[in-house]
């Protein structure tokens, strides 16, 4: 009979503890990179990881400690459809995560407001949550909060607005410069050569994705269709009802208004505006998200092109991201990236359908 061949016991955290010469309960404060060990430490047990050809279980590791993953999603209070499309991602995917040791959890602070934001970072547990996902500007207030929740442990992550000044972990969004510039191509061909006004809604200035899309859609304007003149961006600050009310105004004030780019929320203002005054000759519209509203837009003829980010892809790809930060694993940036995807009324998804 053949004798089985002698294969070598994987190494444990016993072995990388005793060729550091540190103690247990250090090694596992390296692996789960909690703060209060020294660099000259840390460095030593992973040398014996090398050394050892180490690989961590973290699966086994996690079931074994019992360990329950609580993740924190920190977004702007505006009760436009995107913004409750990722609220309804977040608690569908939290029920369904329940049973994966998963807690998901979200708070909403006032729009466009940094000192809220970084108000609502500096009350997170550091002791109790593994990870925080943030949408909202980018200051030096919140960067100092980044700052302050990366130094005690818990990873952080931008959601759709990049905060690339600070020590956040990954951005989860699309590339908003790109968006913008698909936004100048699409309004550019839809008026065919036409000459007249171009009208850009924001919501601030001050947010960085509206900002990088305002320097897309410029950037393509200025090259490829100088005959357009683009307006100064009107800042709806992502409210409907102040939109609503600032169109009326503003389409007087620049007649041969011919294309809009709506290149944030607050949609519902710019319908409302088209369903009480009927231009006779309606611009052409492009938008941002697909949702109920946008879909019903785009059927009636109001929108002309959406351009659009799955708020679904959005939350996973954050939940996934945290989770393998707080592991210590590899991020599978193919998967993680969110794609620009571009709606007519032709190829709209049904509504019910998620990618």
């Amino acid at each position: 009979m053949k004798e089985a061949p002698n294969i070598p016991a994987a190494p444990t955290i016993n072995d990388i503890a005793r060729v550091a010469e540190v103690s247990l309960a250090t090694v596992d404060r390296v692996l789960n990179a909690r703060p209060g060990v020294r660099e000259k430490t840390v460095r030593k047990v992973h040398e014996a990881i090398d050394t050892l050809g180490y690989v961590r279980d973290t699966a086994a590791a996690n079931l074994a400690r019992g360990r329950v993953y609580n993740f924190v999603f920190i977004l702007p209070s505006n009760s436009n459809e995107f913004l409750s499309s990722l609220v309804a991602e977040i608690d569908r995917l939290g029920r369904r995560l329940r049973h994966e040791r998963t807690r998901l959890s979200f708070v909403q602070v006032a729009a466009f407001d940094p000192v809220a934001l970084a108000r609502a970072m500096d009350g997170i547990d550091a002791e109790t949550v593994d990870g925080v996902a943030i949408f909202g500007p980018e200051t030096p207030s919140v960067r100092d909060s980044v700052a302050h929740l990366k130094a005690n442990g818990v990873t952080v992550v931008s959601l759709v607005a990049d905060i690339p000044s600070s020590e956040r972990d990954h951005y989860i969004g699309v590339d908003n410069i790109a968006a913008g510039r698909t936004a100048g191509q699409l309004l550019g061909r839809f008026l065919g050569g036409r000459q007249g006004k171009i009208l850009v809604l924001t919501g601030s200035m001050l947010a960085r994705d509206h900002l990088e899309r305002r320097l897309g859609f410029d950037e393509v304007m200025a090259r490829d269709f100088p005959q357009l003149e683009v307006l100064a961006s009107l800042e709806g600050r992502d409210d409907p009802a102040l939109i609503a009310r600032l169109l009326p105004q503003t389409l007087e004030q620049h007649p041969g208004i011919i294309g809009i780019y709506s290149s944030a929320a607050g949609n519902e203002g710019l319908l409302e505006y088209f369903n009480t005054h009927q231009p006779a000759i309606k611009p052409i519209v492009i938008a941002h998200e697909l949702t109920s509203l946008s879909r019903h837009a785009l059927s009636a003829g109001f929108f002309d092109a959406v351009i659009s980010q799955d708020s679904g892809h959005l939350v996973r790809s954050a939940v996934r991201i945290m989770r393998a930060k707080s592991d210590q694993t590899p991020i599978n940036t193919a998967q993680e990236r969110i794609r620009i995807d571009v709606y007519l009324k032709e190829n709209m998804l049904p509504e019910n359908e998620t990618d």
